[in-house]
């Protein structure tokens, strides 16, 4: 949806710190990991439209290099961002299911600190869009499939400290999934994607691909509260290049995110949630905390 922690420009951290020439983009993604952990499998039923929104606020005072230790002095980053994605499902049939498409446009605000100095800058991200996505419902298990396309972000600014969004393209293959036993007492939610990252023409710079894992486990307590925990498992597979050589031993980025969650229905098929999540296990990437407050708002008829 939106990139977050991962979208700010370590590359010119180190260029800064390290005084590596060109390097702009290692360490980020086009994708926020974390995001999609709440009834992950269920899409709108055909004929209907939702709409999601997604805040964030992030906050990091240590940047960890490959061996998990803080990199680089008096690092601070702080992130306010703002997602909106709206997903229709066309009714067509399909493959056992039905067809929906979705588009998501992320707003995020960053300022960053390091020795060199500091910067802030509000920008669009990442456009995430999903041309075909195929849902699918039997029971208790909702489940879907789709390919990602990731649009490049704001415009690159080599003199700025702050560089929000990625300028490369990507596509990521994704499948997700929600089991609600118990007649919905419990939710256990699972998605997985695995992105590949085109090369920046601009600056000449490839990153790597991405696997990641997210997960939600939770029980309702009552009839409008439901609770549990979440979390991500993030690893890149592939390394880094710059201009056709691998980059600082490949610097490949590695977190796991887990924290609490709270769900509260709106109405038959909407919810808002609140989540927390804590950065451990970080190679070559901030470490910090991040805060969620996530809604969707079903328009249209329903099963």
């Amino acid at each position: 949806m939106l990139s977050i922690r991962h979208s700010m420009g370590v590359g010119v951290i180190l260029l800064a710190i390290l005084g590596r020439a060109n390097a702009t983009e290692n360490g980020a993604s086009v994708f926020p990991v974390g995001v999609e952990t709440v009834l992950t499998g269920m899409q709108p039923a055909p004929g209907q439209t939702t709409l999601y929104n997604y805040d964030c606020f992030y906050a990091a005072n240590e940047f960890d290099n490959a061996s998990g230790k803080s990199a680089v002095p008096n690092f601070k980053l702080r992130v306010v961002a703002s997602a909106f994605k709206v997903t229709h499902n066309w009714g067509i049939h399909f493959l056992g299911g039905t067809i929906d498409s979705q588009v998501a446009v992320p707003l995020i605000y960053q300022r960053l600190t390091i020795p060199v100095g500091s910067a802030d800058r509000y920008a669009a991200s990442n456009i995430d869009i999903v041309p075909v996505s195929v849902a699918n419902h039997r029971g208790i298990a909702f489940w879907y499939y789709e390919a990602d396309l990731f649009a490049p972000g704001t415009r690159y600014l080599a003199t700025s400290l702050v560089n929000v969004g990625q300028q490369n393209l990507a596509i990521a293959p994704v499948a997700g999934v929600t089991l609600l036993p118990r007649r919905g007492e419990y939710e256990i939610s699972s998605r997985l994607t695995y992105i590949f990252n085109g090369a920046d023409k601009n600056t000449h710079y490839h990153s790597g691909n991405e696997f990641f894992w997210e997960y939600n486990v939770d029980r309702a307590i009552t009839k409008k509260v439901a609770i549990g925990f979440n979390g991500y498992v993030y690893k890149q597979t592939t390394d880094d290049f710059q201009n056709g050589t691998v980059f600082d031993g490949g610097f490949r980025g590695r977190n796991v995110g887990v924290g609490p969650q709270v769900r509260f229905p709106l109405g038959k098929h909407g919810g808002f949630a609140v989540k927390y999540y804590r950065d451990t296990l970080v190679q070559n990437k901030p470490r910090g905390n991040a805060l969620w407050f996530q809604i969707a708002l079903p328009i249209g008829p329903s099963e």
